[in-house]
């Protein structure tokens, strides 16, 4: 049985073009055409294709588009077709639940082999570039694992609440009995172990690793 197809583009020629080209191939059957975010709603609500094919730049909002189609109708899989090779919105798109991502420098047999591949419940990403998506979700899951598994020592979370209350080093040293150096010398610590350059940038990293601070009453970071 043939998998059915809509494609939603709001570049006339490009649209017509694939419209074209996809209807002459045995195993698709296109079902549908549209060229902003609204179009793709409906496509999916009133002819519930297999596969839909959308761009990322079309009229209206395509991402809040994708997000409900995710949600309302699941059995219909997604192909992001977008002339950007940004590695952060193709992450996010996959992250939603995405199952495709095809770059418009593609030939006309990849965007035809990730059509069948999503229809059969796989991923497909443009060869070439899956390598630097897979290579940047690798390194973003693996920086998140190291926040996960960073603790704070316990004077390190005493200097925070300091922090977050605005005392300057001295008045921490004097409130911890401590030298000013050795406050100089956690803070060191603190903004090496939490990738913060500056005072403010340490208090934000730590309340993320930790249950929110009270904040009432803080003074200058500066």
């Amino acid at each position: 049985m043939a998998i059915s197809v809509a494609f939603v583009d709001d570049h006339p020629i490009l649209l017509e073009g694939l419209v074209s080209l996809y209807s002459n191939k045995p195993d698709l059957s296109i079902v549908g055409k549209g060229d902003n975010a609204v179009d793709a709603l409906k496509l999916v609500e009133e002819l519930a294709p297999n596969v839909i094919v959308v761009d990322l730049s079309m009229p209206g909002d395509a991402i809040a588009a994708i997000e409900i189609i995710l949600q309302r109708y699941q059995r219909t899989r997604i192909i992001v077709f977008t002339a950007s090779s940004s590695i952060e919105l193709a992450i996010q798109v996959l992250s939603l639940g995405v199952s495709g991502y095809v770059l418009k420098g593609s030939t006309a047999s990849d965007l035809h082999e990730a059509i069948r591949t999503v229809h059969a419940g796989n991923t497909f990403i443009t060869p070439g570039f899956a390598t630097k998506v897979i290579m940047s979700m690798k390194t973003e899951a693996l920086r998140r694992k190291a926040q996960v598994n960073l603790r704070l020592s316990a004077r390190e979370e005493q200097i925070v609440d300091h922090l977050m209350r605005g005392n300057t080093n001295r008045e921490i040293a004097s409130c911890l009995d401590i030298s000013e150096k050795t406050v100089k010398h956690y803070m060191t610590v603190l903004m090496q172990k939490l990738d913060a350059r500056n005072r403010l940038e340490v208090v934000l990293a730590a309340q993320r690793l930790s249950k929110p601070l009270d904040v009432a009453g803080a003074k200058s970071f500066n």
